[in-house]
């Protein structure tokens, strides 16, 4: 480390950072979860994106001034990490925040004085760039920072931020430290990164900007910078990189005891992987503690690409078993004074990775040697691409990511034809259309237009079942019409309605509009932006636009949903008390009919837990508790504990349901006003539906009835046809299923008996191919098992050679089978491959041992063909 520079560490920085400008009128506040509330982005990446509803005008901040360190996660240059000095996907980023208070020249003094004098960074070290046009700004850094001008560059390419094509915008200004400044100031140029890394950005937001790209200045100015925590640490602690510093590198250390490597002597190529893992880790550290969870979807996606990175970096250095949870808790260790969550989620972090790491190395082993299989072919052709084909097999059949198959192909000096994958992904995604059309009647279109001529729809469901409104808009195929009659089939906007719209997981309410000689049946309510569309049909009369109607909802229906509803807050609260506490809701349903309740949990229920949550349930709802309905502010709901959905987006005023001592949930729902009025609660079935996602389905109250009846009728029916009481047909089944065993295997041995007494005539076509015999024939009838049975003893009959037989047991299905004497395995050939690509013109495939093996294939009418080819092969190969 330079002598000029004295050494700090991490979290000495944040604090130093955070500490001063607290002590400027700053309030502190905590880093944002890594789920932002902006859904526009999947993840946190900048310090800023908390606070862009206050710089974009649609909040009112708390405070005139805010300091954070935030964590933030970046993905978009993945294929740096490890390589260069500083790119990271995850950072922390320290930043100061002023709304509508100080501006440019108070944000540039207290950027240079925590740089030069808390941090102690000498001047001379220092560069800093303005935009081009910003001669305010170099005005400052000259003339009252003592800047001098050649150290003052002047840029256009990212020196100029804006949150979108309009909106907030402005110049910005960058601090760079500057590693030699022995070289002098002629032809100083800020992209060598070998020279010169950026520490501070100060954005100055003055400016308005309209679609035409004009610019207008703000009546309040705004500032945002950010500081890479890692960047100072790199500086301040003298080490060559970012990872090499206090906040990465005992994660590297860690990883490469694990692996057997001493860090220092490694050659490049392993410190890149360990530089991945490194950063990696940190990433999916917090990602877990912030509830991300694992999947093929969103941010899910992103926290399993990095999951699967590591563990394949981990075999690149060599580590084969599982050894994710081990640099985790270095992980854990090294953040958690600043990150309190990632020890108190400490089990669910370590779950998680255990989870995805051991179902990735088995996906790795299977994908890895499919893969090199593929890149041999590749190569052997003298080829320099992998199909886009081959690639979405790897991703299709074994779950082998094509950022994968990318790295791989690379490591081989080869490339993935990108564009032949994405067309194979659009035609699984246009099959999948397919299996799954339905009519999809959009209004949104035909409301966007109406939106500046109506008010958002009051809703009045709460509390009243009837209101009296008024028709606002009359669609018809999603097309606005003035008037509609009788037998058409409509789309209606209120001004106010009792009708609850779906959302939440509670699906819409039905009921009716009555008017003057007017009849409608609403059976679906949906929200679109701040309206709700009632779909229903005229069953008579006229309906116009302006027309008064009383809306009325069926409140046996509204009841059920009401039942349902309140059921599946008191299932989650029996789940997180019986089960685990961490549970949380993945996803709901809530119908007239039954309830649906997704839940994070990364093993199944046993009985005995299904049947105590069941139990629990039922005594919540036989205490008789009384709900309590409160509108809070966010922070304060919380603060009382209540539970909301991970991922879900809440306004700064929220509604609670808390039924006292049990469940306290914001919900914009609709419940019972006692637990009591539920009647009973019953689990109909526990089942997996994604990977760490399970689902349990029940019915409650007045839906009860119908599953009863139900399920009454069928066990009637059963006792009739079976001539027993209800309570001896288990018995009379098992007895069955035991007699329909037997008879089974009875048949079996008589399919074989009649197959070895058919192959007895096939001895006729052996075939002498000098000291070899060959027998390829078709059977008529004969099932897989039978066929290899009889292949066994005929090739058991030639002695030194090789059988191939072809059967269709059943249509569309080809079975096929291979027995080569040991003879003819010396010769090159086995029975495994040889089947397999002969399966492949009857559009299969399989494999086996190289003297015994089994395929299969679903084109009938191709197996003369592929017999042939095999008699064909095996005369050339043992001629």
């Amino acid at each position: 480390m330079s002598d000029h520079l004295h050494y700090k560490s991490g979290n000495e920085i944040r604090t130093l950072f955070l500490d001063f400008y607290a002590q400027r009128g700053h309030q502190i506040l905590p880093s944002a979860s890594l789920v932002p509330e902006d859904p526009t982005v999947l993840l946190t990446i900048a310090g800023m994106l908390p606070f862009k509803p206050i710089f974009l005008g649609q909040r009112t901040p708390e405070f005139k001034r805010a300091t954070t360190s935030q964590k933030c996660i970046r993905t978009n240059d993945i294929e740096n990490v490890g390589r260069t000095k500083r790119h990271h996907t995850f950072f922390e980023m320290l930043g100061n925040f002023s709304f509508g208070d100080y501006f440019k020249e108070q944000a540039i003094a207290w950027g240079w004085e925590i740089s030069t004098k808390v941090f102690g960074l000498p001047r001379e070290h220092l560069v800093v760039s303005v935009f081009e046009e910003d001669d305010e700004a170099f005005a400052i850094w000259r003339d009252q920072i003592g800047v001098p001008e050649a150290r003052i560059k002047r840029l256009r390419e990212d020196n100029f931020w804006n949150s979108g094509p309009t909106g907030p915008c402005g110049p910005c200004s960058e601090i760079h430290y500057d590693f030699h400044p022995e070289r002098g100031d002629d032809n100083i140029d800020l992209d060598d990164d070998s020279r010169f890394i950026e520490v501070y950005n100060l954005v100055f937001m003055q400016y308005n900007q309209d679609a035409e790209g004009n610019l207008t200045p703000l009546a309040n100015k705004n500032i945002d910078t950010g500081m890479g925590l890692e960047r100072m640490a790199q500086i301040l602690q003298g080490v060559p990189n970012n990872y090499e510093t206090d906040l990465v590198f005992p994660i590297i250390k860690t990883a490469a005891q694990i692996a057997g490597i001493d860090y220092e002597s490694a050659d490049e190529k392993t410190k890149v992987s360990l530089k991945v893992i490194g950063d990696h880790i940190r990433a999916v550290v917090h990602m877990i503690a912030d509830e991300i969870r694992a999947s093929n979807v969103g941010r899910g996606y992103i926290l399993r690409r990095l999951i699967r990175r590591v563990v394949r970096h981990g075999r690149l250095i060599g580590i084969q078993q599982e050894f994710t949870t081990k640099v985790a808790q270095s992980a854990i260790a090294l953040s958690e004074s600043a990150y309190p969550n990632v020890r108190q989620r400490e089990n669910a972090i370590k779950a998680e990775l255990q989870r995805e790491e051991s179902r990735f190395l088995k996906t790795l082993e299977r994908g890895e040697e499919l893969l090199a299989e593929i890149i041999q072919q590749v190569q052997s052709k003298g080829e320099t691409q992998i199909s886009g084909e081959s690639a979405f097999t790897l991703y299709d059949t074994y779950g082998f990511p094509l950022e994968l198959t990318q790295e791989i192909a690379a490591e081989n000096n080869l490339s993935v034809d990108e564009a032949g994958f994405d067309a194979e992904m659009q035609k699984q995604v246009e099959r999948a259309k397919e299996a799954h059309k339905t009519i999809d009647l959009t209004v949104q279109g035909s409301l966007d237009k109406l939106a500046e001529h109506i008010h958002a729809t009051e809703f009045l469901g709460y509390t009243q079942p009837v209101a009296t409104s008024k028709v606002e808009v009359l669609l018809v195929g999603g097309v606005s019409q003035e008037e509609a009659e009788a037998g058409t089939d409509v789309q209606i906007v209120l001004d106010q309605t009792p009708f609850y719209a779906e959302s939440g997981g509670q699906i819409g309410d039905r009921g009716y509009l009555s008017g003057d000689g007017v009849l409608v049946t609403i059976h679906d309510v949906k929200k679109e932006s701040d309206f709700f569309v009632h779909f229903g049909r005229i069953e008579r009369g006229t309906i116009r636009v302006g027309d008064d109607v009383t809306a009325q909802i069926d409140q046996a229906c509204r009841r059920r949903l009401q039942a349902n509803h309140t059921a599946t807050h008191l299932l989650q609260a029996a789940l997180k008390k019986i089960v685990d506490d961490s549970i949380s809701q993945a996803g709901s349903l809530v119908s007239f009919d039954r309830l649906r309740f997704d839940f994070n949990c990364p093993r199944a229920l046993t009985p005995e837990e299904i049947q105590q949550v069941e139990e629990q349930v039922n005594t919540w709802i036989a205490q008789a508790h009384s709900a309590k309905v409160e509108v809070l502010p966010l922070a304060e709901a919380k603060a009382r504990g209540a539970v909301a959905m991970f991922g879900e987006k809440y306004g700064e005023q929220v509604r609670v349901i808390d039924f006292s001592g049990v469940s306290m949930e914001l919900c914009g729902g609709t419940h019972v006003s006692n637990t009591a009025e539920i009647g009973v609660f019953k689990i109909i079935s526990e089942a997996g539906v994604a990977s760490g996602v399970r689902r349990i389905e029940a019915v409650s109250g007045p839906a009860i009835l119908d599953y009863l009846n139900v399920r009454e009728k069928v066990v009637k029916d059963l006792s009739d046809r079976f001539k027993v009481k209800p309570e001896e047909l288990p018995d009379r089944i098992t007895t069955l299923q035991n007699e329909l065993r037997n008879t089974q295997k009875e048949l079996e041995t008589l399919k074989s008996q009649l197959a070895i007494a058919k192959s007895d005539s096939l001895l006729q076509t052996v075939e002498s191919i000098g000291d070899y015999k060959i027998l390829v024939a078709k059977m008529e009838d004969v099932d897989p098992e039978s066929l290899k049975t009889v292949a066994e003893r005929l090739l058991q009959k030639l002695g030194n050679g090789a059988v191939v037989l072809g059967s269709v047991p059943e249509e569309g299905k080809v079975s096929l089978v291979a027995a080569f004497s040991p003879e003819v395995n010396k010769k090159g050939l086995q029975a495994g491959k040889f089947v397999g690509a002969i399966a492949k013109i009857c559009g299969g495939g399989g494999g086996g041992r190289p003297n015994l093996a089994q395929a299969g294939g679903r084109d009938a009418s191709k197996l003369p063909e592929a017999l042939e080819q095999a008699h064909s092969e095996l005369r050339t190969a043992l001629g």
